[in-house]
């Protein structure tokens, strides 16, 4: 009896641990866990009580104050654009000095066609009035309201604009192509051209002051027919036109070289 009493005293605590691990797992193999997760999810939800999740009072405060914030780094964005763009007005000539307006119209359709500007004829501007914006020429003002203006850009395929390459005075006409570039028409059937050209306007447009920035050449195909073409790469950014200025009509300027009536009208 007292060899059991002491063998029990060694080896009972060591049984019993281990009658408790084979129970154990027993009940979690009959209950597939759901005890474990029951304890669990007791446990957790202590420490839930103690910490609470933000209100809905909370949430709507934090995405008012996001908001707010938001604004500010737009408003602030809009006002650097403003400031440089009225310190560039500023440097111009009384009497040719643009007039800033912001593009507020455009739709999907006609995205690289035209787009409305915020100024109209109450602000000075009229049919015919050269748009520029960052980069180069935008484009020609063909309809105005009191307050709005709509704009033809220089993506638009009803665009033509007369143009020549800096380097070698080699002349042209670039052709909207609903896109970031355009397809200028060469004159001569082999032009002096080169890629990385740089395309401004020429003497030749009547709608267009001469050397306003337009791209530069991408690609060239001097095997095209009739005339040699080339891919130009448009300068301004026309994909997300924002702020912009508007110029007067150019006057007459003196013509380089005498073209055909049918040549000068589509410039």
């Amino acid at each position: 009896m007292f060899t059991l009493r002491r063998w029990w005293e060694h080896k009972g605590l060591q049984i019993g641990l281990l009658s408790l691990l084979v129970v154990s797992a027993w009940v979690v193999r009959q209950t597939q866990g759901t005890l474990l997760l029951e304890l669990y999810q007791g446990i957790t939800s202590q420490f839930q009580i103690v910490q609470p999740g933000p209100t809905s009072e909370e949430r709507l405060r934090d995405a008012r104050v996001l908001e707010l914030e938001t604004q500010i780094v737009e408003l602030e964005n809009q006002n650097k654009k403003l400031k440089q763009l009225l310190s560039y007005v500023e440097k111009e000539p009384l009497s040719s000095r643009p007039i800033p307006a912001r593009v507020v119209g455009r739709s999907a359709d006609n995205w690289w066609q035209q787009v409305i500007l915020n100024r109209g004829s109450q602000a000075g501007i009229q049919e015919g009035f050269v748009v520029k914006a960052e980069g180069g020429l935008v484009g020609l003002v063909e309809n105005v309201t009191p307050n709005t203006s709509r704009v033809l850009l220089i993506s638009n395929l009803k665009s033509k604009v007369g143009v020549n390459i800096s380097r070698t005075g080699a002349k042209g006409v670039l052709r909207g192509d609903a896109s970031a570039e355009g397809v200028l028409e060469f004159y001569e059937k082999v032009p002096n051209v080169k890629p990385g050209d740089v395309v401004v306007t020429s003497t030749y447009s009547q709608k267009f002051p001469s050397g306003l920035a337009v791209g530069r050449i991408k690609s060239l195909d001097l095997k095209k027919l009739p005339a040699s073409v080339a891919k130009v790469e448009l300068f301004p950014p026309i994909r997300s036109l924002d702020w912009v200025t508007v110029y007067p009509k150019p006057e007459n300027q003196p013509m380089e070289n005498p073209l055909s009536a049918s040549q000068q009208s589509q410039k």
